[in-house]
């Protein structure tokens, strides 16, 4: 049977491509992305484990904007280390101009997102889910085994 071990890429068309490029550019170095790849109308990041890709728009691609809601996607997370990054996130993208969508906060049980637009409205996200419930289990852990020492002393 087939398997998919991960995506290996995404690819975006973009209204203005230097003006796009010049955002990515900013936002996957702060991320820790490289250039994949560059070509006059394409362009590429990569951090090794997630391939993302802009290219333009043809000239009826360009007629009109993505609006959130319309078939298509919706939009793209990015998973980061720690809430911390997601707040750290937040305040890149607003020194860049970004509209933030959703501050920073928790969305659901232990999820803690960012959403934000690119210059053509999609909707990008930095998250992070697991983290609170991953340091209570480490201090149930820690204090049962410290609860186990002093019963056999």
């Amino acid at each position: 049977m087939v398997r998919v071990v991960g995506i290996d890429h995404i690819s975006i068309r973009v209204s203005d491509f230097v003006k796009s490029k010049a955002f990515y550019a900013k936002l996957f170095e702060f991320l820790g992305f490289k250039v994949l790849a560059e070509f006059p109308n394409e362009m590429g990041w990569t951090n090794g484990k997630t391939r993302y890709w802009i290219g333009q728009a043809d000239a009826k691609g360009k007629t009109h904007k993505h609006r959130i809601g319309d078939v298509g996607l919706h939009h793209y997370a990015f998973e980061l280390r720690s809430r911390k990054d997601v707040d750290e996130l937040q305040d890149f993208v607003k020194k860049l101009g970004a509209t933030i969508v959703d501050p920073a906060d928790e969305y659901y049980d232990d999820y803690y997102a960012v959403f934000f637009l690119d210059p053509d409205g999609l909707k990008l996200e930095g998250m992070k889910w697991g983290e609170r419930h991953a340091r209570d289990a480490k201090a149930a852990k820690a204090k049962k085994a410290k609860k186990g020492v002093g019963e056999g002393a």
